[in-house]
């Protein structure tokens, strides 16, 4: 079924609650989108943004960036056909589809700030000693999943040490996401060329006796077109 979150409606959640953790594992998660007030489909995040969620127990603030999205139907009975309609004309036709579809997405844990160290509740900015390798344990099951604030992505990627991370990510497409999530950060940080060379040498290390894997990642960043955006 889809998740409305029955405490809180729509229009109560913060801006930057997305989704539910539904599966979890010591490296990533998979979370359900929440469902909009409106007849509209759940916010696909993009592919290589960064999210996170707390566990609980631990206290743990734990990040990751999402690799893989899906939109599917709620069970496997009933499959997903075409209807040659428009989304307005669906809103007016056939309303029930937006209650018979879900959006998943799977979430690659890079590192986490501690309970001792982190100065927020999950609704704010997590500020503290950020470690980037996987935590002890990931977010559990039905935690909420957050966009993270550009300050907290901006933070967290002082250190490069989660790119060694993400290259050793199997069952992903990982050169993709590598050049995605410097993109976003070479964004967030106002097209910041310093830190960007820095991330460009970092990953010739990590990568310096497969070259041609190394340029096919470079080579997905287009800096010229980020700057443009900026």
């Amino acid at each position: 079924m889809r998740l409305p979150l029955s405490q809180f409606s729509a229009s109560e959640r913060h801006p930057n609650h997305l989704a539910e953790v539904i599966e979890t594992s010591t490296t990533e998660f998979l979370a359900q989108c929440l469902e909009p007030e409106d007849l509209t489909f759940p916010a696909m995040p993009p592919f290589g943004s960064w999210v996170k969620a707390m566990d609980e127990e631990s206290g743990n603030h734990v990040y990751a960036v999402v690799y893989h999205a899906t939109t599917s139907p709620i069970d496997s009975v009933h499959r997903a056909r075409a209807l040659g309609l428009s989304l307005d004309d669906l809103r007016e036709q056939q309303p029930q589809i937006f209650a018979m579809l879900k959006t998943e997405f799977r979430a690659a844990i890079i590192g986490f700030v501690s309970s001792s160290t982190a100065q927020s509740s999950d609704l704010g900015p997590s500020t503290g000693v950020v470690y980037q390798y996987i935590p002890p344990r990931p977010p559990q099951i039905h935690q909420a999943v957050y966009y993270c604030m550009p300050e907290e992505a901006i933070g967290f990627s002082e250190q490069l040490d989660f790119l060694r991370t993400l290259v050793q990510m199997m069952g992903a497409p990982v050169d993709a996401l590598i050049a995605a999530v410097i993109r976003e950060v070479y964004q967030l940080r106002g097209a910041d060329r310093d830190w960007l060379v820095k991330a460009g040498r970092t990953l010739s290390l990590l990568l310096r006796d497969d070259y041609d894997r190394l340029r096919a990642i470079l080579g997905q960043i287009h800096v010229d077109s980020i700057s443009s955006r900026s």
